[in-house]
């Protein structure tokens, strides 16, 4: 009777961890920014592969703190952006090598999928891969406003109406807009401080001209809308949502140049469902299902041929804001290299105390 239970046991035991794997096996468990699964593709994904997509919203920031105190675990699939992968790696090890043989490669843009994978490159193997890209610049209520860089936010005469974000993009643009390259920099942390420092005192002179430092996006958008803010440091997908509704509300490339950014597939150092995360990756990477996505994000993506699937008034957008000169003087983020984001944030902790 004893050996029979014995038995019984652990075969029920057996059946529960076949269980547990085939349900963990069926989860997707993505780190991701808002808009970037929206629910009618997960809902389609699901009902494609059986896969259920559990998603955890975030920002760079978050995913590399998240990461880094699980030691890379706790997620299958992360869209940090390009620059943000290389440094992490070397500093914590958040994430793994992407196996390109179980990637359809073919689905890229032959150059941003190139780029892309020369930033996110480390000691041969490739971090990253590829998903949308878009750029930091000013949204400017034309009616109000004649904005046409990042310095132009500290003029006297928008005094209170100017928004920016207490983030290193701001720091970043502010050193542009001052003639000056942090990103030539980034191989001197001592000259990379001293600009970051100069960018940091501009921002403290003109706090005071500044209605706030934006955190919530909904809360600025509505600002911009009422003619609280006339001018702001954004996103050219909230300025591009705002232009459809108002055509004075304008997503403008700044004159020393729009800071450009690429999103990214990256899989964590322990992720547990890698089959799930490379189907999610060639999903999403389909022409048809990369504009579903684009339109939900506001962004543009690095599928190939999903732009016969874009909208009309996205591309419309698109020229407005960068006609060739603009287009050609994005300020594309390169990886950033261990230890400067510390001299970031104590730059932008320095201006958050100061009065």
């Amino acid at each position: 009777m004893f050996k029979q239970v014995s038995k019984l046991s652990a075969g029920a035991l057996l059946v529960a961890c076949a269980f547990n794997a085939n349900a963990a096996d069926s989860v997707l468990r993505l780190l991701t920014w808002a808009d970037y699964a929206p629910q009618a593709v997960v809902e389609q994904f699901k009902k494609e592969t059986g896969i259920t997509v559990e998603v955890t919203l975030s920002n760079n920031e978050e995913m590399i703190s998240k990461l880094r105190a699980t030691g890379g675990a706790g997620f299958d699939l992360a869209n940090p952006s390009q620059d943000r992968i290389t440094g992490p790696v070397r500093e914590f090890g958040i994430y793994r090598p992407i196996d390109l043989s179980k990637v359809k490669t073919a689905n890229f843009i032959p150059s941003m999928l190139a780029s892309t994978q020369k930033v996110t490159a480390l000691d041969g193997k490739v971090y990253g891969l590829p998903l949308f890209w878009g750029t930091d610049g000013l949204v400017v209520n034309s009616a109000k406003s004649k904005a046409a860089d990042y310095g132009d936010l500290c003029s006297p005469q928008y005094a209170g109406k100017t928004a920016v974000r207490l983030k290193r993009p701001t720091l970043i643009a502010q050193a542009f807009a001052m003639g000056k390259d942090p990103f030539k920099a980034y191989a001197n942390a001592k000259e990379y401080e001293a600009i970051m420092t100069a960018a940091g005192n501009k921002l403290i002179s003109c706090k005071k001209n500044l209605k706030y430092f934006w955190e919530s996006k909904d809360q600025l958008l509505n600002d911009i809308r009422t003619g609280e803010v006339v001018a702001a440091q954004m996103w050219d997908a909230g300025g591009w949502k705002l232009n459809s509704e108002n055509p004075a509300l304008k997503f403008v490339a700044p004159k020393s140049g729009a800071l450009g950014w690429v999103d990214t597939f990256a899989i964590p150092a322990k992720a547990k469902n890698l089959d799930a995360a490379y189907k999610w990756i060639n999903f999403i990477t389909r022409p048809e299902i990369a504009a579903q996505v684009a339109k939900s994000a506001g962004s543009f993506t690095a599928v190939k041929g999903a732009e016969n699937f874009m909208d009309a008034q996205m591309k419309k957008q698109l020229a407005e804001s960068f006609p060739p000169a603009a287009m050609k003087n994005i300020k594309w983020y390169p990886a950033i290299p261990a230890g400067l984001e510390e001299i970031d944030g104590k730059v932008l902790d320095r201006i958050k105390a100061a009065s």
